[in-house]
């Protein structure tokens, strides 16, 4: 569906899937996904987003005045799996261009204390998301390794 690399307008995916025009978080109705987009934009309202050392993404959630919640983008993101959505990330190249980074899965998140748009202290969310891939190498790692345990041979009788 999106190609890990390749660059898309936005105007474009919201005409072709729908979702919110605006904002980090799009959550297209008659989709089974949700569109994530992260870029330094964001850092003049206090979003700062970006890779651990670990490979997780930290992605700031919505809201640009006063305390974030769990609700609309951000409860979405939250309730991805069980709600059967894919997360897919891009990130701003250039005005209105996105970048496809790849398909996400939200795997916690952490409160912290940052200023809102008007200079005021607040609770934001951030969100750790683990690319797919992520899990797809230590399945095939731990099978490797376990290799004795599920290969038996049969009984003869």
């Amino acid at each position: 569906m999106f190609v890990i690399g390749q660059t898309y307008v936005r105007r474009d995916l919201q005409s072709q899937y729908g979702g919110q025009a605006q904002g980090g978080i799009s959550t297209p109705a008659k989709q089974p996904f949700i569109l994530l987009f992260t870029g330094e934009q964001g850092e003049q309202y206090g979003y700062r987003d970006g890779w651990t050392e670990d490979g997780v993404f930290l992605y700031t959630g919505e809201g640009q005045v006063g305390d974030m919640t769990f609700a609309r983008g951000n409860l979405a993101i939250l309730q991805h799996a069980d709600e059967g959505k894919d997360l897919h990330l891009f990130k701003y190249v250039g005005r209105g261009t996105v970048q496809y980074v790849g398909q996400m899965v939200c795997t916690g998140y952490q409160e912290r204390e940052a200023p809102d748009r008007t200079g005021m202290s607040r609770k934001v969310i951030v969100f750790e998301l683990t690319p797919v891939s992520a899990f797809a190498r230590t399945t095939i790692d731990e099978s490797i390794q376990d290799e004795d345990q599920w290969v038996q041979p049969l009984s003869v009788l």
